[in-house]
This record gives structure tokens, sequence and C-alpha cells, in this order.
């Protein structure tokens, strides 16, 4: 186990290859691990002309750095890198080994990622022959290392080609329609899904060394597995087990097994056992207990606690082995029950039953090791700043990495983690069901420490796909029966006896949605739901007021991002909706005429594109809102709702909230106001105006005060103001606290030109909560013309951007052509005679430097 890899780097000279520069890791144990990371080659295999390579990396990324492939992203040339896919590819490296570290017990090759069919060469002896993305090999290799410099070559077979057998004798060509090829090869390897085309992106059938390379010396023995088990938490005591997997490769040695506890430094409780490891593989198991124990919270509900666990073997008096975890002590339980209204679905954390709020996560690139430690890490500020406490780790992408679930620790964010199946039957033949059963041992080890990981998943709708998506007309009796059973299998048996084994305390369930589907309302009571009424039905985004679930753990809206993304991959004649550029960028055949089709329902559709991209982004936010806040509403018989989709893997046309370049569209910003843990939700049902509380806090409030003004688009009030005195909110609630026809009071121009504007104060005048209610549809109000002032603040990294309008500007957009900039609020309405003040932050913002800036509002785009 690396536990620094900011380590010590030393300079070796590593033969004909390259002088290269080997980077030693510092460790808190005897054993000497190297970073191989450097001096590669790569090669397309038969031609023996070799390059220098990256890794971790891909083929892909590979080529792009040596100018031998056009940028994949822009334009159409996604066709154009196609034929990378049915080629093999080869990487070599040389590394140094001392006559001191021959000497050590033992040595391990360590390759945490290789994607995906690879034959691992060292010296001359086949050490591997890979066959799955999703798991990483420890590889012994004493007997294999010489003194000086050794050889270490990998054959990458085109994942193509190697599968092609497998489908010739297939007899079917399996549904996989996300996968754009006329022969959908992908079901037969445990690789990325996505990467085969998916209808939200683009085809990169990586191959490479996805993930890091290490060498490691050590004596006596390693830490191979070491699990913190939560085995009771109460508010006084945590008791644990310590169960560690110890390969001793030494005669019969006695060892000292020591574990420390810490919080922020400071020392909670140690325990020390003395064992005798026997040759091989020990199981040991220390008992720990911690009193007065501090709960991991998530986001929203308190702090994130994490406290520090160790364990190291020490043999001699040395330390020889060492492993750590920063764990949080929490109990999290998915009740899943039957009930009066069906079955029941939601997260109880600490024994209070949590309100899901959150998305669904994709991987964030096409060429996974792209994604930089930053990345994640801004990735998290963005799901923590827009009040979420949940993500789902969505099945057609990767096992993440280590960091993302470290991050979701931190940041006090559940971990919803499917299995990597999507969207179509797979195979269940031997092999392959011993391929996924390696593959979920790994995994689930892996993962199961973190006290972000809330349940297991086994599939994304492969279940309602079997029951709903016509394949019982489309395959013979025989091989339909062939795909049920071959569900079972894999996802009624082999992957929850897995969990049961590894993870026994945590939720399983074999599929998203596992009984709803969203053209069958009787479905919706029942356990999680998918519903695509929205979008691929057509819906109005009204119909979520009603279509109610259990549990929404799928369903969004499709936006393009905006200009300075679409600059990055089209021309200016290519800003068309319908220009070739543009579908080569939308996925979703429907896609671009439906947003239009949305559009038209509730905006003035504009003629200049780059104003249908802007409204575009507020139809797809103000829809998507609407979902979130019906859901909210409807708690406790609804208690989740996680949008389809948080981010994208390319500049592309999506459901996202986040642009490939980190960009918050419209939708995070109303995603961010939907989750505030206290909202003012008005509503008009059938002839009433209703207006909610909707309250997420742990606590019960107490003497508030709810203002209800009505205000023209002026700035001028209508009628007198409404107060609501000595309201009580109690916590995690759904509250209506006000009732009553609103057309009565004013009249149909009024309606047109007004907005009603809700605070709700605290019994010291302290305001809680904001909220602005419009009486029609954005194409129906009489929006006047408007110019929004500003005036500028600006120093190094950092714009504070003060804005007016005399008169109501609706959705203000304020852009600048910095990729990945922050804004502190946007796409908001700005209210008559306001000034705000908005936080632009970003590296090209330079002082004395004027910043590119423009300013728009909804009126703007009328002809």
């Amino acid at each position: 186990m690396i536990l620094n890899l900011t380590g010590k780097v030393t300079k070796i000279a590593c033969g004909l290859l390259c002088c290269c520069t080997m980077t030693y890791a510092q460790n808190n144990d005897t054993s000497d691990v190297v970073i191989l990371d450097v001096g590669w080659e790569f090669s397309q295999a038969g031609t023996d002309k070799w390059m220098s390579a990256t890794i971790p990396g891909t083929v892909h990324q590979d080529l792009l750095h040596h100018n031998l492939l056009p940028n994949p992203f822009y334009g159409t040339n996604e066709e154009k890198i196609q034929w990378i896919e049915n080629e093999d590819w080869e990487y070599k490296t040389a590394f140094m080994v001392s006559e001191d570290q021959l000497k050590r017990d033992g040595a391990q090759l360590i390759f945490e990622g290789l994607d995906t069919y690879a034959d691992v060469y060292l010296n001359g002896s086949l050490l591997l022959k890979a066959d799955n993305m999703f798991v990483g090999y420890t590889l012994p290799i004493k007997s294999t290392l010489r003194k000086g410099e050794n050889h270490l070559q990998i054959y990458f077979h085109s994942p193509i080609r190697q599968t092609l057998p497998q489908y010739d004798s297939n007899g079917f060509n399996y549904p996989a329609d996300n996968d754009h090829h006329e022969k959908h090869l992908s079901v037969f390897t445990r690789k990325a899904p996505y990467s085969y085309g998916w209808d939200w992106g683009i085809r990169m059938v990586t191959s490479g060394v996805w993930r890091p390379v290490t060498l490691r010396f050590y004596d006596v023995a390693t830490i191979s597995d070491y699990h913190v088990k939560q085995m009771l938490l109460t508010d006084e005591a945590a008791s644990l087990s310590n169960e560690l997997i110890i390969d001793n490769i030494s005669e019969e040695t006695t060892a000292e097994v020591e574990i420390k506890v810490s919080l922020d430094g400071t020392n909670v409780t140690e325990e020390k056992q003395s064992v005798i490891l026997q040759p091989g593989i020990n199981h040991i198991a220390i008992p720990v207990e911690i009193s007065q124990p501090v709960r991991w919270m998530p986001n929203g509900w308190g702090k994130p606690t994490l406290y520090d666990f160790s364990a190291q073997i020490f043999a001699n008096g040395k330390v020889v082995a060492a492993q750590s975890h920063r764990i949080g002590l929490r109990t999290i339980r998915v009740v899943n029950e039957k009930d009066k209204d069906g079955e029941s679905f939601y997260f109880e954390v600490n024994g209070i039953p949590m309100f899901a709020k959150g998305a669904n996560y994709i991987p964030q690139d096409a060429m996974l090791p792209s994604v930089t430690p930053e990345r994640y890490q801004t990735l998290f500020r963005d799901i923590r700043e827009a009040n979420m406490n949940i993500v789902r780790v969505w099945g057609g992408g990767v096992y993440e990495d280590d960091y993302f679930y470290d991050l979701a620790d931190e940041n006090g964010i559940l971990v919803w983690q499917d299995f990597m199946f999507a969207c179509t039957p797979y195979p269940s033949d031997p092999t392959f069901m011993k391929r996924v059963e390696t593959e979920a041992d790994f995994n689930i080890r892996r993962l199961r420490n973190h006290a972000s990981l809330a349940m297991w998943c086994g599939n994304n709708e492969i279940l309602e796909a079997l029951k709903y998506w016509g394949f019982q007309k489309k395959f013979t009796s025989e091989v339909y029966q062939g795909m049920l059973s071959g569900y079972d299998k894999l996802f009624r048996e082999l992957l929850p006896a897995m969990v049961n084994k590894l993870d026994t305390d945590r939720f399983y369930v074999h599929s998203s949605p596992y009984f709803a589907n969203w053209g069958r309302p009787e479905s919706w009571g029942i356990g999680d739901s998918h519903n695509w009424g929205v979008w691929y039905g057509k819906k109005p985004f009204e119909s979520s007021d009603t279509d109610i679930p259990r549990f929404m753990s799928e369903f969004g809206f499709q936006s393009f991002p905006e200009m300075k993304t679409i600059a990055t991959f089209a021309a200016p004649e290519d800003y068309q909706i319908e220009s070739k550029v543009m579908n080569a960028h939308q996925k979703s055949s429907i896609g671009n005429a439906l947003i239009r089709t949305y559009m038209e329902r509730d905006y003035v559709v504009p003629d200049k594109f780059e104003d249908f991209v802007y409204v575009g982004l507020v139809l797809q936010s103000k829809g998507i809102r609407h979902g979130l806040e019906a859901h909210r509403r409807n708690r406790p018989y609804c208690m989740g709702t996680m949008y389809w989709q948080l981010n994208d893997s390319w500049p592309v046309v999506s459901w996202s909230s986040i642009d490939y370049y980190g960009n918050w569209k419209a939708l995070h910003y109303e995603a961010k106001r939907a989750f505030e843990p206290l909202l003012i939700d008005p509503i008009q049902q059938n002839d009433s105006l209703c207006i909610y509380i909707l309250s997420d806090r742990l606590d019960n409030m107490e003497q508030m005060k709810l203002e209800m003004k009505v205000i023209d688009f002026d700035g001028k009030p209508i009628g007198k103001k409404n107060q609501i005195n000595s309201l009580t909110i109690p916590a995690n609630t759904s509250l209506c606290v006000y009732k009553e026809d609103f057309s009565t009071k004013l009249t149909q121009e009024e309606l047109q030109r007004c907005f009603l504007q809700l605070t709700l104060k605290d019994k010291s005048g302290h305001t809680l909560a904001e909220s602005i209610h419009y009486f029609k549809k954005t194409r129906e109000l009489l929006l006047p013309q408007t110019t929004v002032s500003y005036k500028m603040k600006q120093t190094d990294g950092k714009c504070e951007l003060t804005i007016t309008s005399s008169k109501l500007a609706k959705d203000v957009f304020i852009e600048v052509p910095f990729q990945g900039a922050r804004f502190s609020d946007n796409f908001f309405d700005l209210l008559p005679g306001e000034h705000k003040t908005v936080v632009i932050t970003s590296t090209s913002i330079k002082k004395g430097e004027k910043l590119p800036l423009t300013i728009k509002h909804i009126r703007e785009t009328y002809n």
C-alpha cells in the first residue's frame, strides 16, 4: 500500500531506453516502493515505431501528444479516430534494480488498472493475461527480477478484434444500442461501457495503462487487505473490528500487530496484539472501542467527522508493513419496506430519515487519465455548494478512483454505487461470471471502508429493459429466456452473494429502477423510479407535480452548453441547431428538435443561435427545478431526487448541469436553489396558490414569519403586503402554510406583469429564505425592456460585479470567456431597483486588464 506518493526522486540510468527518473514513495514501513511513471514508450503493434508515452494514460492521449490524431472533440473528428480501436498496441519501459533490493524477502509489481486485454511480460516471462479494466493486479516478481536493467513490456489487444470470435459464435446481436457499432461487442468485455458510445457520449474505445504502476520491495509480510468493520455504534461507544489479511512470505514469524486510532491528530485509542504468522495468508481481527464517538454526518446536517485508523506489523522491532484508512462512524440504512402506499425507498442516516438531494455522475472524461486531482476537488466543491447530499456513480462508467470516495467522505456526500452494467443484458457464461466475481471482490474490498458508500446496485435499467423495451418480440423465446436466466445469475445470485460476503451490512438492490417504469403509473409507488415522461414522453414539466415516485433516481432534460464551450468544437458557420457539427455533438436522435418543442411551450423562441442556446439553458434549469421541488414537496411519500446528469465526459449537448470544462449551466444554479435546506415553494394547485415551506433542517423552527408582496415589473407594489405570523416549521418536513385563489385578487394584465415576492424571517427579523413566484409562463409575461448596468472592482483572480436595473431583468446571465470561471450567482432574476453583487473568480482575471464580460436577460432575446 502506498501511503504517500510525494516521495523522493532519484535519477537512475535505464539502459538504452532513456535516462529515467524513478519516484520512490515515502512510507511509514520498511518497504521500498518505486512508481513506474516515466521512461515509457509505445508503438502500434507490427510497426516497431516507438514513441514516448505517458503513464497513466491511453493510446489516444499518446497519439494526441505526438500530433498523430486530430482533436477528437472538435467538429466531426470523432469519425476520424475510430481506427485506433481495431489495432493492437505495445508499451514498454526499463527500470533498474539494485543488489540491496534483490535481497529483500519479496517483490511485487502492482497494476492498479490495465485497459483491458493486456499481456504483461517481464524479462521474457509472461506474468499476466489481463482481461478486466475494473480490477487491479498484484504480481509476485522476485524470481523474475534481475540485478541492473529490467525490461517490462505490455501488449494490448484490440478490444474489438479480441471479442469478434465471441460475437460471431453468439448467434445474436445483444441489444446494447448505446454501443455505436453495428456489432455490439461491448457486452463481452469488462470495460467501461460508455467508451463504446452513449446517448451523450463520444465513441472512444481506449487501451492503455490507465491507472498507476508501482514496484514494491518488502520483508516478512504485506497487508493485502485492511477492513475496519463497524460492529456497533451508540452515542456512548463505537465497537469496531480491525480485520486484516496478512501475506507472510517468510517462515513462521512472531509479529506484533498494532492498531492506532486518532481524531484531528489526537490519539483516541490503541490496541496491540502479538501473533504467530503462519506462512501464506493470515486472517487477523483486532477489536477496538471508541468512547463518546463523534458521528460522520451528511452535507447539510453537520460535520463529516473522520477518524484516522492505522495498522502496523512489527517484526524484529521494525514496522514491516502498514496501512491506514480514514473512517467515518455512522449508520446508513436503506429503508425499502412494504407500506400502505406500496414500497418505501429512502436513506436513514444515524437513525434519521434523510431526503436525498443529488445527481447522477458519469466519468468526467472520455480519456480517464486526464482527470486530475484538481478536477475531482472542483467537482466535489460543485456538489457540496449545490446543497447535495448524495451522488450516484452510474453503471455505464467505471468504479471511480480512490480519491473520488475520499472526497465524498470529506464532504459528507453519500455514494449510491452501481456495479458496471447498464441498459442491456449481458453474457453469463462461466468465464464471464468469473471475471465479474473477481471484479466484485476487488472493488467491494477497495471501497467498503468509505463512510460515504451508502449502497450497492447491481445495474442500471437492465430489468426494465428486459420487461418493457420489446426484447420479447425482437429475440427468439430461447434467447430471451436465456437473457432472463443470465440476469438472475448475475444480479440476483452472484453480486448479492459477494456483497453479503464482503460488505455484510450494506444494502444491495439488483437494478435501478427495480420495479418502476415511467409509462406505468401503477409502478411509481414501489421503490426507485427513472421517470422519462418529461423528455422521451414529451410530457410538460408540470407533470412532475403529479407523477410522483417514492424515490426519483433519474429524470432529466437536455441543453446545449454555453457558447464559449460550443466554440471549442464548432466554427461560427456551424452555429445552427441542425448543422452537421451540432448533430455530431448531439447523441440523442430527438434531442435538438425536442429542445425547441419544449421551448415553444414556455418561452419566445429566439432567432439567433446564441440566444437559442441561452434560452435553452434557462429552459432546462426551470424544468428540472420544477421536478426537484415537486419531489421535496411530496415528502415523506417521496424521499429522494437525483437528476440526470451531473457532468459531461466531453463538450456535448446533454442533460448535464456542469459542462465538460467545469462551467455551471443554469441548471446547477437552480439545483442549488431547489436544494436549499430551507426553501419557500409556491405552486399553483388547481385554482389555488399554495405556499409550502420545505425544511431539511434537524431542528424545529418556531415563531417564523412569512411576508408576501405583489410587485409589478417596474418595482411598484400592488395591493397590501400580506403576512403570516407565528409559523412553526417542524424538522425534516414539507408543510403547506398558505392556500388561496390569487387570480381573484389580480386582473389578467396584473397576472402578466407582476410577481409575488416571498420572504421567511425568524422572530428576530433575520431573513432565512426568499422566493419569487410568477403567475404565468415566461412567454406570457409582459416583460419590460430594460438595461442592466454594472460596476466592477477587479483584482488578480477576482472580480466583484455590482449590477442593477430599474425594471425586472429576468434570468440574468453573466458571461465571461474563461473556462471554469466561478460565479457566486448566475442565471438569476434581478428585481427592479435591486443592487446585486456577484463575485467572479478565475486565474485568467488580471488586475488592470479589461474583463471581457457580457450580460443578457430574457427580454433581450425577443425580436
